[in-house]
């Protein structure tokens, strides 16, 4: 094994995670990530990636060599009660003097409701949801080891993430395609091969301390999307049903809380980042072949 390669470690290695080292791995990188079932070992080992059982309730820094010897650290692991990572592993990770970067995914939810208003990374933070509470106190946490210890950490607030298996497609073909009537109530999405040139163009150009907004040009109501995935497949729509009488879980309901536009300007101008799926027409077209139609 040449140890002069790049090494990724993933605390978290699934859907946006696997989609990065599939942007790395040809290009030499080593790549090891944490999952939390014995049976996705195999599928990493398959695609030539390190998988590591990561016991959630446990306390302990039984870290592997990989991630010692690693340059480059990914974390998706959304927060319970707190995070999960920096609860089990902050003092090994400052321990580190060999990192090169650090990518925390984050969610545009902690900005809360701006009332459909424009929110770039300087705008005010005041999530409404619990879960995106977690995420701001996360990210808090994360971006004190940058200003206490110089780590560099990057911060990335990502949209919807959506793409091969996971998809209005998929969910389409599955019966499970739902038309919600609620005017004005746009939603931002990211195709997760977006998601990784983003964090390869922010592992290429690092700013340590950075924020950026990670989302697609056109947000838009989310019953287009499905209207144009029953186009694509050529089935019936759903009923268009408002929004009061969908019949929506607290999750999904909690979604239409927030009303906001997302700008992705800082990922164009300063990773020079340029988006191969920059809307949903384009995005639901390349998975329609995947989608097996």
């Amino acid at each position: 094994m040449n140890d002069n390669r790049k090494k990724l470690f993933c605390f978290g290695f699934g859907f946006s995670a696997q989609e990065l080292a599939r942007n790395l791995s040809p290009l030499g990188w080593e790549i090891a990530g944490t999952c939390r079932e014995g049976e996705k070992l195999n599928e990493l080992s398959q695609k030539g990636w390190n998988g590591i059982i990561f016991d959630t309730h446990s306390s302990n820094s039984n870290l592997p060599e990989i991630f010692w010897k690693s340059s480059h650290l990914l974390i998706s692991i959304p927060p319970k009660l707190s995070d999960l990572v920096l609860d089990n592993y902050r003092t090994d990770i400052m321990k580190k003097d060999n990192l090169e970067w650090i990518g925390y995914l984050s969610t545009t939810g902690v900005y809360g409701n701006k009332n459909g208003e424009l929110v770039d990374e300087n705008s005010n933070l005041n999530p409404t949801m619990d879960r995106a509470k977690r995420r701001l106190e996360a990210e808090y946490r994360w971006l004190e080891l940058f200003k206490e210890y110089k780590l560099p950490v990057h911060i990335f607030r990502c949209v919807g993430i959506y793409g091969p298996g996971r998809n209005p497609l998929h969910t389409v073909r599955n019966g499970l395609g739902k038309r919600i009537e609620k005017p004005g109530y746009k939603f931002s999405r990211i195709h997760v091969e977006d998601l990784a040139s983003v964090l390869t163009a922010s592992i290429n150009k690092p700013n340590p301390g950075s924020i950026y907004n990670v989302c697609d040009d056109l947000p838009i109501e989310s019953r287009y999307v499905t209207e144009y995935a029953c186009e694509l497949l050529k089935v019936d729509l759903p009923p268009l049903v408002p929004f009061e009488e969908a019949n929506l879980s607290d999750m999904a309901k909690s979604f239409y809380l927030d009303r906001k536009t997302i700008s992705n300007k800082k990922i164009k101008d300063e990773l020079e980042v340029k988006l191969k799926f920059p809307n949903y027409k384009i995005g639901l077209n390349s998975l329609l072949g995947e989608e097996g139609e």
